[in-house]
């Protein structure tokens, strides 16, 4: 193992990430088999947000795009099968999913099997994330009016007890989000002293969580656009509870989440492209997370302010490093921030000053994309500048990404500007500095009604370059010479030039849109001649 990058690592994990990791691992509580307390009664039905639906069958699940059947026992943890696919499985998010109540016999089956078949505390679904999951999953479900046994309840209670006493502190982040949010739900659906512990630790938590993991700007710290539309999807359902049990919460907590849930709407906004899903930066996969407009109608019915003014032709997220254009038929998004909090990186990809552009209304450019968390060379390569519309400089990642979910020396942005007025953007990036030629990468986009012009300069000593761009699925893209060459998209034609390049490639490569999903694309490589290299599209309105 290379120690210069592990320290690189490990030097930035605060305190709690190393002591709570040994006690994680070595304590082990005995799960609390007591009477569960009682419930606290409402009149509230249980509306939550649009979800698709994931059960096919009394025992047959589908997530990440595989499907598989839970069959007997041991299939809950079979070591065979991705471990994110069989977290899914214990997450119970069919409870809550679109025509929930058409499926209600097969939901209640499952619930009982896994009372059965997962005795606490081992397995998978101990694990807190799933365990955070599953309960706030079963709460929902009971709360839209389908009645647990009492077998259920009590298994409720255990988990809730267990939960407790297995918070991931050693993780934080969106893991230790969801533990609250869990203890939150389950301490205001029940009543007693026991539950008044639960709701009191929770509420403690998303208190000092919600000013630690939502920035100024409404992102959410980690800078995923998947995992801010999960956590604030988590708020407008803590929103949702309190309502449903007035006076249990403070009227300050909620008014707190209200305002927050305003804020990262306006973010998530921000993000999504005209086709209605999120931009592909950091861990983001379509399919996962709710899309702003149902996240939008969910706020809405809970009566959370949202601005719905058109967006300005720039919108600066500060805060969490990314800026938006758009002019006539095109909206640029792009990356000039940290990649994430430095202890907590686990989310990041190399993808600083990387962009995506939509154009009449389609993608034209994108990002590779987030498949599979599974370690290995394609979730390497997800993570990596290669796999971003972005500069790669002598073979090296702008961040030194690794493993599964880490990072080592990291990319900061620099000298970031732009102009609202021409729709300009600069900034740079010395995340190659590492290298002996103590290389910086500049770029400036400028984006007009009719076309996009990009300007690399690679300031330093390197070998060698390459700038990629990734066209989406269906883009038809042809070179006519060296500089230039056409393409289609949305039915509409436009033309790219080029400047500045030693050597033109148009290459096939991958685009992974989705966990589970692969679709080819086209990528245009281009390999600077000297320090300054340019892309222009041009396209007509």
């Amino acid at each position: 193992m290379n120690a210069r990058r592990v320290w690189h690592t490990l030097r930035w994990l605060r305190p709690v990430q190393w002591y709570g990791r040994a006690w994680f691992r070595l304590y082990r509580p005995r799960p609390n088999l007591a009477p569960a307390p009682p419930l606290r009664p409402t009149t509230a039905r249980w509306q939550g947000c649009a979800r698709a639906a994931s059960l096919e069958s009394p025992t047959r699940m589908r997530f990440l795009g595989v499907s598989h059947e839970i069959a007997t026992a041991g299939d809950w943890n079979r070591p065979d099968w991705p471990k994110l696919w069989l977290y899914n499985a214990h997450y119970f998010d069919d409870l809550a999913a679109d025509d929930a109540a058409a499926r209600r016999p097969w939901q209640r089956e499952l619930i009982e099997r896994w009372i059965a078949e997962n005795p606490p505390p081992h397995g998978n679904g101990w694990e807190p994330y799933p365990l955070s999951l599953r309960i706030v999953n079963w709460l929902a479900w009971m709360l839209a009016g389908n009645p647990l046994s009492d077998a259920a309840r009590h298994s409720l209670a255990v988990q809730t007890r267990y939960l407790r006493r297995r918070l991931e502190h050693h993780l934080l982040g969106n893991h230790l989000w969801a533990n609250a949010k869990a203890l939150v739900f389950a301490g205001v659906a029940h009543r007693g002293p026991e539950a008044d512990a639960w709701r009191g630790t929770g509420l403690t938590l998303i208190a000092r969580e919600l000013d630690e993991q939502v920035l100024p700007d409404g992102g959410h710290f980690e800078r995923s656009p998947m995992y801010h539309a999960i956590v604030l999807g988590d708020l407008l359902d803590l929103l949702q509870l309190a309502r449903g049990f007035p006076g249990v919460v403070a009227s300050a907590s909620v008014d707190r989440w209200r305002d927050a849930a305003t804020r990262m709407l306006g973010w998530l906004r921000t993000m999504t492209h005209p086709d209605g899903q999120l931009a592909l930066f950091n861990d983001t996969a379509l399919g996962i997370a709710a899309t702003h407009a149902a996240l939008a109608d969910y706020a809405r019915r809970l009566d959370v302010p949202q601005d719905d003014a058109p967006l300005p032709g720039l919108s600066a997220l500060r805060a969490s490093g990314y800026v938006r254009l758009q002019a006539g038929p095109a909206v640029l998004i792009a990356d000039v921030g940290e990649i994430g909090p430095d202890y907590l990186p686990g989310h990041a990809h190399a993808d600083t000053l990387s962009f995506e552009l939509s154009l009449f209304g389609q993608r034209l450019l994108v990002n590779a994309g987030t498949s599979t968390y599974a370690a290995g060379t394609l979730r390497l390569w997800q993570r990596g500048t290669r796999a971003k519309n972005t500069v790669e400089v002598d073979g090296v990642d702008s961040s030194e990404v690794w493993g599964s979910f880490r990072v080592a020396r990291r990319a900061r942005p620099l000298d970031v500007r732009h102009d609202a007025k021409t729709l300009t953007l600069d900034a740079a990036h010395d995340g190659y500095r590492r290298l002996p030629g103590t290389v910086t990468h500049h770029r400036r986009w400028q984006l007009t009604a009719d076309g996009l012009h990009i300007t690399d300069l690679i300031e330093g000593r390197w070998t060698h370059a390459v700038a990629r761009y990734r066209f989406a699925p269906g883009v038809e893209l042809t070179a006519h010479d060296d500089n230039g060459g056409r393409g289609s998209v949305a039915g509409h034609r436009f033309e790219w030039r080029v400047r500045g390049a030693r050597a033109v490639r148009l290459q096939e490569g991958r685009y992974y849109p989705g966990f589970g999903r692969e679709e080819i694309a086209t990528v245009l490589e281009l390999e600077p001649a000297t320090a300054t290299l340019a892309l222009e599209l041009i396209w007509s309105t």
